[in-house]
């Protein structure tokens, strides 16, 4: 690929952690509406951008098309002037791990193909067309601790304590779609989400107790094996213990990013993380 004279835009795309996530009964159109707590944690992918003879989306260990395919296009659909992109992305976060990579990734894309021609979307423009894309895409535009709702539309920002975190991600992905038809078969589904309890009680210390994520059981259900996952990361000293998102990620927090680091010595293949400030 032959780039244009023109400057690279570099994006950072941060991977998320659901603290919380409360899952509602499949709507008429079988999407699920959800609350939930995202985290913004220090892990993510570098995604550079720059004007190009043709598209192309480099993204060395993803095969095939992925979400920033799908931005860039939607983009393209919203502000038909946008050139043609190069865009290339170094994969940090694990794929398919229930970390929010192919989102953030997206989101990153979007954010990159705004400024490229001078920004004449806003940020709620840019939710617009990122809640197309997927559930977890809105709330990557501004990536931080983020309250969302509705089927991932609805974004506020919220405070978080500055916890450390330690990531498990495992060899094998796990599909989202997969987990949320295991979800289904189990059951699960609330009747009421409560979106003004859960913003109560983001950014407090009683987070811990109360780390919640309906689609664990089905994630469990789908993979036997991180039952031993979450009882290791226990084992090393998290204070609070949960799969993040569909999975298979199992992610432990500890009260600062050192006791995360000191505990990855004791799991194999552990990532030692901090939520951002």
């Amino acid at each position: 690929m032959s780039p244009l004279a023109s400057p690279a835009i570099e994006e950072r795309a941060y991977a998320k952690l659901n603290l919380i996530l409360h899952v509602g009964r499949p709507r008429p159109d079988g999407l699920h509406p959800l609350c939930s707590i995202l985290a913004s944690i220090d892990l993510y992918d570098e995604v550079v951008v720059e004007a190009a003879r043709e598209d192309l989306v480099e993204c060395p260990g993803v095969d095939g098309p992925n979400l920033a395919e799908a931005a860039l296009e939607a983009f393209r659909a919203r502000v038909p002037e946008l050139p043609r992109l190069w865009v290339r992305i170094e994969k940090r976060i694990p794929v398919a791990a229930g970390l929010g990579g192919g989102s953030a990734d997206a989101a990153a894309v979007l954010r990159a193909a705004n400024r490229i021609i001078g920004a004449p979307l806003g940020p709620s423009e840019l939710r617009s067309l990122a809640a197309g894309l997927g559930s977890d895409v809105p709330s990557q535009v501004e990536p931080r601790h983020a309250l969302v709702a509705g089927v991932g539309e609805l974004v506020e920002p919220v405070e978080l304590p500055a916890f450390g975190a330690l990531l498990v991600p495992q060899r094998e992905g796990l599909s989202t779609a997969a987990v949320y038809a295991e979800f289904d078969r189990l059951g699960g589904g609330r009747a009421e989400l409560d979106l003004d309890a859960t913003r109560s009680i983001a950014g407090e210390m009683r987070l811990l107790p109360v780390l919640c994520n309906d689609l664990q059981p089905a994630a469990l259900s789908l993979r036997p094996e991180l039952h031993d996952t979450l009882a290791s990361l226990k084992a090393a000293g998290a204070l609070g213990v949960l799969v993040s998102g569909s999975g298979p990620t199992c992610f432990g927090l500890f009260e600062h990013r050192g006791g995360a680091e000191a505990a990855a010595a004791r799991i194999d293949g552990a990532i030692p993380a901090a939520l951002r400030g």
